[in-house]
């Protein structure tokens, strides 16, 4: 008697909580095919998606199935059966008779968008490299001016001594930068969502020494390119996105020529006080050396004098 065989069966159930969207693209980049294909296999009749197989073999394609998110079956192979090749060059087969008894199937009039939306302010989406980069931009753009005017302000309540006023900026501070420190977390959420991790991982950047280097990662590592379990990726970059990104480029260079002329700047001052201070210590080393060559010059006419003395006298 020959080894039975099984077949693994999908009739359009899903899993709890699992987006028909997502489950669609997760389908489509697991059989390598388009998503008007895999839109077939929700028309709600009884499709084998693998037949032939052992029962070894059987629940290993059911566990990667299980994580594209649908809710597929094991079944005993029968005789007569309609496989995935069939949907696909049938498309128009005659339908079965709905049952009122039947379960509910999903709903698959809905269109299937290529591309997720873009939220900004939310901890849902995804944003890719480029546009988490663009993003910041923006925000170091809009910060610096706020920055700058907040600073002048705060001179000026110190120098009238208002201390009112100064409490009032302390508070309104405060509230500025943590709407600045949100914002930079939900950026950094979505791109987590991007690559596939868990928004959750952004703590990392708290962590000393991990939190030093956590930033270049988020700019580095590429995301996914099909639908994860965060949503279908997000749209292509715009040609503001890519002008925003190029600006760190041109950011990065002024801050490293600052950097380099403000050094040259600090050499050049602590050179002229040394030369300043030589200078002074050499002034006073000058006027001794005068002194001290004085000093045998005049012993030099005290000794004539005193040998010119006796020569008078003898003349004398």
């Amino acid at each position: 008697m020959s080894e039975p065989r099984y077949k693994i069966v999908f009739d359009g159930a899903l899993q709890p909580g699992v987006d028909i969207t997502t489950a669609k693209l997760n389908l489509a980049d697991l059989f390598k095919s388009d998503v008007a294909a895999i839109e077939r296999l929700f028309s709600g009749r009884a499709v084998a998606l693998k037949r032939e197989l052992s029962h070894g073999d059987a629940q290993t394609y059911l566990q990667a199935l299980s994580k594209t998110g649908i809710d597929a079956r094991i079944e005993p192979e029968t005789a007569i059966e309609l496989n995935l090749a069939d949907v696909q060059e049938h498309s128009a087969a005659m339908a079965e008779p709905t049952s009122p008894y039947a379960p509910p199937r999903a709903n698959v009039g809905a269109s299937l968008p290529a591309f997720a939306t873009l939220k900004p302010f939310g901890v849902e989406g995804r944003i890719g490299r480029l546009r988490f980069l663009a993003w910041s931009m923006v925000m170091t753009l809009v910060t610096l001016p706020i920055i700058s005017i907040f600073a002048l302000i705060f001179l000026g309540l110190v120098s009238s001594e208002s201390t009112s006023g100064l409490i009032g900026g302390g508070i309104i501070a405060v509230f500025l930068c943590l709407a600045l420190i949100i914002v930079s977390i939900l950026f950094c959420v979505q791109r987590l969502h991007d690559i596939g991790w868990s928004g959750w991982l952004w703590l990392l950047n708290l962590v000393p020494f991990v939190g030093s280097f956590f930033p270049f990662v988020l700019m580095i590592v590429p995301g996914d390119k099909v639908a994860n379990r965060y949503g279908p990726p997000p749209p292509p970059n715009s040609t503001a996105v890519k002008v925003l990104c190029s600006l760190w480029i041109v950011f990065i260079a002024l801050f490293f020529l600052g950097g380099i002329l403000g050094g040259i700047s600090a050499i050049q001052q602590e050179y002229e006080s040394t030369l300043e201070s030589s200078y002074e210590s050499g002034s006073v080393t000058t006027d001794e050396i005068d002194v001290e060559v004085e000093s045998p010059a005049n012993s030099a006419d005290d000794a004539a004098e005193a040998a010119q003395a006796p020569v008078d006298s003898a003349k004398e």
